[in-house]
């Protein structure tokens, strides 16, 4: 159940318990609202802690490798590459 499931929960429990006065043989609505609230609330609470567990905080970037060019750097003489032999 998400979080749109809860509210809906605490919306129709708030409607059964403080907008209604239906009288049904045998169920209490207002007590049936107030389990409908409780339970979208504790959904709302439940759902916002695993909500805040899933979040990853990426940690920085790590700086990048800089190349000196003078490590690379291949003098071409005509002979150490192969061509002079």
């Amino acid at each position: 159940m998400g979080l749109g499931g809860c509210i809906i929960l605490i919306a129709v429990g708030a409607i059964l318990t403080f907008a209604t006065d239906w009288d049904m043989q045998g169920v209490n609505l207002d007590l049936v609202g107030v389990i409908f609230m409780i339970v979208g609330l504790i959904g709302i609470t439940t759902f916002s802690s695993i909500y805040r567990r899933r979040r990853v905080v990426v940690p920085p970037a790590a700086p990048g490798v800089v190349d000196d060019p003078a490590a690379h750097h291949h003098r071409r003489d005509g002979y150490s590459d192969g061509y002079g032999v």
